[in-house]
């Protein structure tokens, strides 16, 4: 069987250090296991790259230690991925502020991930979020994705 193709955001990889919800950073390193053990296929966007840089140190460096964990597979922001963040906001599913969050859609949809993996509930993990996306891949002809959080992910392997 293949693997899952699983794009993270970057939500899922600050919980690694969230100590303020204990709950939700457990889960995450519980995942990020399964990750190190390479039983899913990982993508991130220059986005999550881009968003893991402005953070302040030493947070900084501590998530880059913990991608340098893992394989994963960058996704550069293409015009596709563009056309598809844009269409989001036209439609009115997320606005122009949360164009980073578009662009993490637009990836895993153009890269034909399985799932969007964030604790993003705001703009991300939403029935609207949801919704929009699924409207978007039938309009537009592209494969179904699922939007998840960690916790739903860990569920799915019990």
């Amino acid at each position: 069987m293949r693997k899952l193709k699983v794009y993270l955001d970057t939500s899922v990889i600050s919980h690694l250090m969230q100590e303020d919800v204990p709950e939700k950073m457990a889960d995450t390193r519980q995942l990020w296991e399964m990750f190190q053990a390479g039983k899913y296929d990982v993508y991130l966007s220059t986005v999550t790259l881009r968003e893991i840089q402005r953070c302040p140190e030493p947070k900084k460096t501590q998530l880059i230690g913990y991608l340098n964990e893992i394989r994963f597979t960058i996704l550069d922001i293409t015009e596709d991925i563009t056309a598809v963040a844009n269409k989001m906001i036209e439609m009115g599913i997320l606005t122009q502020k949360s164009f980073d969050d578009c662009q993490h859609i637009g990836a895993a949809v153009i890269n034909e991930c399985d799932c969007i993996i964030s604790w993003n509930f705001k703009h991300i993990v939403n029935v609207k979020t949801i919704r929009g996306v699924r409207a978007i891949t039938n309009l537009e002809g592209y494969k179904m994705i699922e939007i998840w959080n960690p916790s739903v992910l860990l569920e799915s392997e019990g």
